[in-house]
C-alpha cells in the first residue's frame, strides 16, 4: 500500500509477531518450547490454541529453517455449539512455554479533543448515524486535471472530512451485494469449521469474560485458504485509508492489525461499554465491516452505541449488511455492543499511527526495565502491516 509501508514501519517482522496467538496480548509473553516461534501470555492460552497451532508447530520443529506462518488450514466440519476451540482427543500436548522478553505495549497519551456534531437542538439523547454515503463503484472523476478513482473520491471528499468533523463515519453498500455475500459465506464457513474462540480480555479473570463480552472471534491475515473474499475486503479497506492518509487529523498511518472476525451468537450476547485504545497503544482508527442480511434492530438488537467525547448523547449504528464504519479508536469514542438476539457478524481492523505506535513501544520497554511493571491493554489487537493494494 503506497505511503503506508515506508518510514516508521517496523523492519523486524519477528518483533512485530510477538503477541499471544490466542488473545493478542503483547506483554509478559512466553515462547513455545517446541517451535520457538510462537508466543503466548499463559500456558492456558497455549493449550486452548493447540488445536490450531499444532500442525504449524510440528512443521517448525521438524524444519527449524522454515519461517513461522499464522496460516491455518480450515476444515469445514461442524464444531460443537459454543465450543469451537475445544481440543478433543488431542494426543500431542504442546511443549512448555519459555520466558520471552516483551516487545510492545502502550502508555497513556493525551488525545486531541474532537466533538461530534449533534445536528439537532431537540433534547433527545439519541443521535442518528452522522453519515451514510453509498459509494459509486464505476467511472472515474477528474480533480485538478488528475483522474480520481471511486475509492479516492470517497476517501478524500467524504470519509476524511466526515471523520475530522464528527469522529465517526458510515459508508453503506461498500462492496456491493455479490462480493459482500462472498465475504459472508467465507465467514460462515470459518465459524462452522471451529476456527472461532471466545473473545479474550487482557488481565481479566476468565470467569468474568462472558459478563463483559460475549463474542467469539478469529484473526485473519488474508492469506488463509478459503478467505480470498475477506482478503479483497481488507485490501479495499486499506485502499480507502491510503487515500485518507495525511487527512485524518494529525495521524500518519503506517500499518494495521490483522482482521478480527467476530460473531455474537445471539441469545442476548453483547459487549459492555469500553474503549478500544485507552492507553495510547498506537491504534488510531477502528474500521468495522458488517455482514448481517435483513437485520432488524428492533427485533434483533445488536446496535453499536457510541458515546462520543463522553457526552450524554450517543450515536446508534445498526450492523447492516455491507455497511462500513470508521471511528477514532481512543477515548473520544467509548462504545458498546447492545445485546444481540440473532447471529451477528462483523470484521474489524485497527489502523496504527506511526508515531504513537513507536512511543508505545519505547515507553513500554523503558518502563519494563526501570519499574519491572506491567502496562495493560484494554482490548487485544494482533499487529500486521498494510500491503500495497
Amino acid at each position: 500500500m503506497d505511503g503506508l509501508t515506508g518510514e516508521g514501519v517496523g523492519t523486524d517482522p519477528d518483533q512485530e509477531r510477538q503477541y499471544c496467538e490466542l488473545c493478542g496480548e503483547m506483554e509478559n509473553l512466553m515462547k513455545c518450547g517446541r517451535c520457538r516461534s510462537s508466543f503466548y501470555c499463559s500456558k492456558d492460552h497455549q493449550k486452548q490454541d493447540w488445536k490450531k497451532h499444532k500442525q504449524v508447530c510440528k512443521q517448525a520443529e521438524n524444519n527449524p529453517l522454515l519461517p513461522h506462518t499464522h496460516t491455518h488450514t480450515h476444515t469445514h466440519t461442524h464444531a460443537p455449539s459454543g465450543q469451537p476451540n475445544c481440543r478433543d482427543n488431542v494426543k500431542n500436548e504442546p511443549k512448555p512455554l519459555q520466558e520471552q522478553q516483551k516487545s510492545t505495549t502502550p502508555s497513556c497519551t493525551a488525545s486531541e479533543k474532537s466533538k461530534l456534531h449533534v445536528g439537532t437542538t431537540q433534547p433527545s439523547p439519541s443521535i442518528k448515524p452522522v453519515c451514510g454515503a453509498e459509494p459509486e463503484h464505476t467511472g472515474d472523476d477528474i480533480s485538478n486535471g488528475q483522474t480520481m478513482s471511486p475509492h479516492q473520491k470517497l476517501a478524500t471528499e467524504y470519509i476524511g472530512p466526515c471523520m475530522n468533523k464528527h469522529g465517526i463515519c458510515v459508508v453503506n453498500n461498500f462492496l456491493g451485494e455479490e462480493l459482500g455475500l462472498g465475504v459472508l459465506e467465507e465467514v460462515c464457513a470459518l465459524y462452522t469449521s471451529g476456527e472461532f474462540t471466545d473473545g479474550q480480555l487482557v488481565s481479566q479473570r476468565s470467569d468474568s469474560i462472558k459478563d463483559i463480552r460475549g463474542d467469539k472471534i478469529t484473526w485473519i491475515e488474508g492469506k488463509e485458504p478459503g478467505c480470498e473474499k475477506i482478503a479483497v475486503l481488507m485490501s479495499r479497506m486499506d485502499d480507502i485509508v491510503r487515500h485518507c492518509n495525511g487527512k485524518l487529523g494529525n495521524y500518519r498511518i503506517n500499518g494495521r492489525t490483522k482482521a478480527m472476525v467476530a460473531c455474537y451468537p445471539g441469545k442476548g450476547t453483547g459487549y459492555v461499554r469500553h474503549v478500544d485504545n485507552p492507553n495510547g497503544d498506537g491504534r488510531c482508527v477502528t474500521c468495522i465491516y458488517y455482514l448481517n442480511k435483513d437485520w432488524n434492530a428492533k427485533e434483533h438488537g445488536g446496535i453499536l452505541r457510541i458515546f462520543p467525547d463522553g457526552k450524554t448523547q450517543f450515536a446508534d449504528i445498526e450492523p447492516l449488511f455491507d455497511r462500513l464504519l470508521f471511528f477514532w479508536s481512543d477515548r473520544r469514542n467509548p462504545h458498546e455492543v447492545q445485546p444481540a438476539y440473532a447471529t451477528r457478524y462483523a470484521i474489524t481492523v485497527w489502523y496504527f499511527d506511526a508515531d504513537e505506535r513507536a512511543r508505545a513501544k519505547e515507553k513500554y520497554l523503558t518502563g519494563a526495565v526501570e519499574k519491572g511493571g506491567k502496562v495493560e491493554l484494554n482490548r487485544s489487537a494482533e499487529p500486521s502491516l498494510m500491503k500495497k493494494s
